[in-house]
């Protein structure tokens, strides 16, 4: 009897949250192979460490390498230390400020801790992409950018939109999504998960499969988790993100400030409640049977749970309903809050810095005012401790919800 759980099974918990699979019936056919000569599928997803912190956004991926793990398939976390030096053009408007060797591998040594949070037990092979490409001579390089054209590249959305913008496209950037796919050539990947700004890259791994006389790998798409404020995918820069490192209070604050719609989809993506709850429980804040707030604090309950544990979960609701008991400081309800209007027109480049948001909001009288305050810990933002005094926030935001000090609960509304 194989090891492995029958192709429908599998199916369901695969495609839970994708966006595409490419092709789900190439899917079925490996995974009926598997099945019959028990021998588990090839999964790559490749991480190039840009940065050293992990967020909620990156765990959709994670997490569904988790699952391919769980399901005894063989999961390969691919650090792109080499690839990282580069930079992936994938959705930049200019051409990305290179990293040394030293800034990446420092990055990928914090991977390591952050990783295991997410797989907690669950097995997977690291593997860095310079273990081949250092080998590679000049002319191996020059080879492999035989195998795609300037016309393919210059059809991919946002080399067209640099492109026609007139701004720079380096060659380096082209040669990138050939790196990310020759990942999949030398680990004989039999699927790919990336985000679904991924796909061109993806799509090029399927291709040099092929031309390398490989079985061609199937592709695996996740949506682009949303951040805080519902709009823009979660970002550091753009502070709407939530880190997996980040105290279980701050997580708790955070997660208790997203919209009620957004709250459902973090509940696909980020938790392992079943879909048919997930369901009932949607059906049950529509009909108001149950409070959105309720359903928010079980959803901030299981991540923290999932990434500290049971006690830290209750201790974070506790020291949360202390923060906001009394209804004017209720995140839920914006319409408590005093209302401060600041013109559209202080958004310079589409930014505006904190401390200069908190001056005009009348707030508190000086720049160097609103900084110590920020320094004390003494400002929140969207229910989250704001610590970072440089922060800039971003539009197209159309509110922000501020406590600074004890006693202001401020709704920032940007004026036309």
């Amino acid at each position: 009897m194989s090891k492995f759980k029958p192709v429908p099974e599998q199916l369901e918990l695969i495609k839970r949250g994708a966006v595409e699979v490419i092709s789900e019936e190439e899917l079925t056919a490996k995974l009926e192979v598997s099945r019959k000569e028990d021998k588990p599928l090839v999964i790559k997803a490749g991480f190039d460490p840009t940065a050293p912190d992990i967020h909620l956004g990156h765990t959709v991926l994670l997490r569904k390498m988790k699952q391919f793990s769980e399901l005894g398939h063989d999961v390969v976390f691919l650090i792109g230390d080499f690839t990282g030096m580069i930079g992936d053009p994938t959705g930049k408007s200019e051409i990305r400020k290179q990293l040394t060797r030293e800034q990446v591998m420092q990055n990928a040594r914090t991977y390591e801790q952050q990783i295991a949070k997410v797989f907690q037990g669950a097995k997977y092979r690291r593997v860095f992409n310079s273990e081949w490409f250092i080998k590679k001579t000049p002319q191996d390089f020059l080879r492999l950018t035989s195998h795609l054209t300037v016309a393919q590249m210059l059809a991919r959305d946002d080399f067209k939109q640099r492109y026609t913008a007139g701004k720079d496209i380096s060659i380096l950037e082209f040669i990138y999504p050939l790196l990310q796919g020759y990942d999949s050539v030398e680990l004989k990947a039999d699927l790919e998960l990336g985000g679904t700004d991924q796909k061109f890259n993806l799509l090029v791994g399927r291709q040099l499969q092929k031309d390398f006389g490989q079985r061609t790998q199937c592709v695996l798409m996740m949506p682009l988790l949303e951040g805080l404020d519902g709009v823009q995918k979660m970002s550091k820069s753009l502070n709407n993100y939530v880190g997996i490192n980040e105290s279980a209070e701050d997580m708790f604050g955070k997660i208790m400030s997203i919209s009620d719609d957004l709250m459902f989809r973090y509940y696909e993506l980020l938790t392992d409640v079943s879909l048919s709850d997930i369901r009932n429980m949607k059906k049950n804040v529509s009909e108001g049977k149950l409070h959105p707030k309720e359903a928010k604090e079980r959803l901030a309950r299981d991540i923290i749970e999932y990434y500290y544990s049971a006690a830290d979960a209750e201790n974070a609701s506790k020291v949360f309903a202390s923060r906001f008991s009394g209804g004017t400081t209720d995140w839920d309800n914006p319409d408590n809050f005093e209302i401060r209007k600041i013109s559209r027109s202080e958004w310079k480049d589409g930014k505006l810095w904190i401390c200069r948001l908190l001056t005009l909001s009348h707030a508190v009288k000086s720049n160097s005012d609103a900084r110590r305050l920020i320094q004390q810990k003494a400002v929140m933002l969207d229910a989250a401790v704001l610590e970072d005094a440089n922060l800039e926030l971003p539009l197209p935001r159309d509110r922000y919800l501020l406590k600074v000090g004890k006693k202001q609960f401020l709704q920032i509304v940007v004026d036309e």
